[in-house]
């Protein structure tokens, strides 16, 4: 990572903790690893976040409906689907700094440093040796390649590793009130899972017809080694995921959409399309028939923010066998019963949430020939902002706070607005600039005697007078999900 990108990235962390995004969890006693509190700021944003994602994927489709699914599954399910036995990554320490790494995260990011530096055709040979050594669990290869390019600890800054070896990621804890009769069960590592085991559920109660999705958001937890990269990798995250079920011999047909799809709804929160890209995976998980990555260029490389993955019959024939229930199809179209395929999408709602305020946050330079100024301003579509408008009397007398509490009053039923009457009013201005909303209603003299006020917009900063009837019908318009939807459609 350059200096430059080091420093965007460290703004960005620093923007987030001081304007109400996320703080460390547990910061009065000094933190804890790799886990964050979200703040009344970030709360905001990741429900939009969410909201945004369940519109596009239920309300949007007929043929989709969401559960909620709990944390705790019976130990069983996590037997058959095979993260008991194989829920492993490459893990490699570092003897002077005694801290541990994932072996191809060390080796991606010397490809990224690599590609920076113009030495493409570095980078894309060690992105082959890499794929290579991966497909074939070739752990020894992985620390040689390791030793081969030089990779030191980020920390020490020495190659003194140890061997690469395997770590598996699920937290377990016990259940039942009696230690002696407590039963082993698990923190679910992923959402999808309790989909699958809910599958004749919904089919039957929601009389699904093939193909159809079930889509749910929920919290999952992995005992992730490696603490860095701010909510990039955390040991509890939320995921976004839906599980579409089609007929055998369709999958790949529907893996391309979904693909299609998705790169869609990321670019339509409007970043740039080259920010994204599709990594294919080379080595395919023992249920895949085809898998990719959506990657967005963090500050410190691309990074999988969504897998598209087809995921054949594995799952729901796995849990047949384990639970002895039979978990078929009968298609009337073709008159057979036969075990669904599965193209799954799934989407890191912290990795989501970190790219829109890497994407969003901007420094600008406003100087002029007269004096030098500048504001840091994050740019959120409007449908997705924490605060719709902020509502601001010019001064805290002559009855102008009273008449611009009147009209948060009215605005705020429908949408989450904010009221601030400290400190000048450019002060004001760029404070809602720096958590992102998107328009400032100011009151002054004149409302008193016309019931117009002021709109400034955010992005542009230019500023219009309107009639506070129009309010809710303009301020609607500007940051109507629907805008956001209507793109998908």
């Amino acid at each position: 990572m350059s200096k430059q990108t080091d420093d965007f990235f460290k703004n960005i962390i620093s923007h987030a903790k001081e304007y109400g995004f996320v703080f460390p969890s547990s910061e009065i006693y000094d933190g804890l690893s790799a886990v964050y509190d979200y703040g009344q700021l970030g709360a905001e944003l990741k429900n939009n976040l969410k909201s945004y994602w369940w519109k596009s994927m239920v309300q949007l489709h007929e043929n989709i409906v969401g559960i909620d699914a709990a944390i705790f599954m019976h130990p069983t399910t996590w037997k058959a689907s095979g993260h008991v036995d194989g829920f492993n990554d490459p893990m490699i320490d570092n003897k002077d700094s005694k801290k541990r790494y994932r072996a191809d995260q060390l080796i991606e990011d010397k490809i990224y440093r690599y590609e920076k530096d113009g030495k493409t055709d570095k980078a894309k040979q060690l992105q082959q040796d890499l794929d290579a050594a991966l497909a074939v669990d070739d752990l020894a290869r992985l620390k040689s390649i390791i030793e081969e390019h030089a990779i030191v600890c980020p920390m020490s800054g020495t190659k003194n590793w140890t061997e690469v070896r395997q770590f598996n990621l699920m937290f377990a804890t016990q259940m039942g009130a009696m230690a002696d009769g407590a039963e082993q069960v698990y923190l679910r590592p992923e959402t999808a899972q309790g989909i699958f085991v809910n599958f004749l559920n919904v089919q039957k109660t929601g009389r699904m017809k093939i193909p159809f999705g079930i889509a749910q958001i929920g919290k999952a937890f992995r005992n992730e080694v490696i603490a860095r990269q701010f909510i990039m990798r955390m040991r509890e995250f939320e995921q976004m995921e839906l599980q579409f079920f089609v007929r055998p011999g369709t999958e790949l047909q529907w893996y391309e959409h979904w693909k299609e799809m998705r790169l869609k709804w990321h670019l339509a929160l409007g970043a740039d399309k080259a920010k994204y890209r599709f990594h294919d995976h080379v080595k395919l998980a023992h249920y895949a028939n085809a898998a990719v990555d959506v990657e967005y260029e963090f500050p410190f490389g691309f990074k999988e923010v969504e897998g598209i993955h087809s995921r054949t019959d594995f799952d729901l024939k796995q849990h047949q066998e384990f639970s002895g229930k039979k978990l078929q199809y009968f298609d009337p179209e073709i008159n057979q019963n036969y075990t669904p395929y599965v193209v799954e999408t799934s989407i890191g709602l912290d990795r989501l949430f970190l790219s829109v305020l890497a994407n969003s946050l901007v420094q600008e330079d406003l100087s002029t020939d007269e004096k030098s100024d500048s504001r840091v301003v994050l740019k959120f579509h409007p449908a997705i902002a924490p605060v719709k408008a902020a509502v601001l009397p010019l001064t805290k007398k002559d009855g102008l706070p009273d008449k611009a509490r009147s009209i948060m009053n009215t605005l705020k039923l429908d949408y989450n607005v904010q009221y601030d009457e400290k400190d000048s009013i450019g002060k004001r201005y760029r404070r809602q600039d720096a958590i992102g909303t998107p328009f400032c209603i100011t009151v002054d003299h004149q409302t008193l005697e016309d019931d117009t006020v002021t709109i400034r917009h955010r992005d542009s900063m230019q500023q219009e007078r309107v009639a506070i009837g129009e309010l809710e019908r303009i301020i609607g318009d500007l940051v109507s999900l629907n805008k956001l939807l209507k793109q998908l459609m």
